[in-house]
């Protein structure tokens, strides 16, 4: 289930766009000003971010910069009701992977949500095939030969990485980082959890002294 941060101080707007997305698979976390919502990425990892701009306490455009800034590259859409290109302008100067428009239509924003994510993993396809498995980018779910694995959440969260970085090599710092999402991560957990998904049959190298690599062949 992908997880989504919604900035929004329009609680009725919110509301709407809340259960429409839960409805679409989505798990939401809403919060109504900028400062609340950099507290939610430190304490939580999402896989987009949906920002308005003309918020309390930190706006949009201030929250993006100071989460890309940092190094956060989670993809972002801004919803505003700000028309004008010097806006538009400063939302991409900031860090925006797309900008829409309010009023908007909430079919318009999924378009643009599963093109983010597919992006992401530098395919227009919808599906990554490795071996005997499928990776459904917009579900985040792993079959075997049309057999739904069922994948803890740091095994699902290995798995999106490796998917995403396919062929490439990753290294241990950088998977225990990216685990260490909601509690320290260990290079021996780390082990254990790579040892767990190689149980599958997923083709997982080792590169000594640096890393691991999903293989496509």
């Amino acid at each position: 289930m992908k997880k989504i941060l919604l900035l929004e101080d329009d609680e009725i707007l919110a509301e709407s766009l809340m259960e429409l997305l839960e409805a679409e698979g989505f798990y939401i976390t809403h919060v109504l000003n900028g400062e609340d919502a950099l507290e939610a990425t430190f304490s939580s990892h999402f896989d987009i971010y949906l920002f308005d701009v003309n918020v309390p306490e930190l706006n949009g455009f201030e929250l993006l910069k100071s989460l890309r800034d940092s190094g956060d590259k989670t993809p972002t859409i801004f919803l505003t009701a700000l028309v004008d290109v010097s806006s538009l302008a400063e939302g991409f100067e900031v860090g925006a992977d797309d900008y829409l428009k309010k009023p908007f239509d909430f079919d318009e924003l999924l378009i643009r949500m599963q093109a983010l994510f597919k992006k992401q993993y530098n395919t227009y396809l919808n599906e990554i095939k490795v071996a005997d498995f499928i990776f459904y980018i917009e579900k985040s779910e792993l079959y075997k030969k049309d057999i739904f694995i069922a994948l803890s959440p740091y095994e699902l969260k290995l798995t999106t990485l490796f998917f995403k970085e396919l062929d490439k090599t990753l290294s241990k710092e950088y998977l225990v980082e990216e685990l260490s999402y909601d509690k320290e991560m260990s290079d021996g957990a780390l082990r254990v959890h790579i040892n767990k998904l190689r149980k599958l049959a997923l083709p997982i190298v080792t590169i000594k002294g640096v890393g691991y690599r999903l293989s496509s062949s």
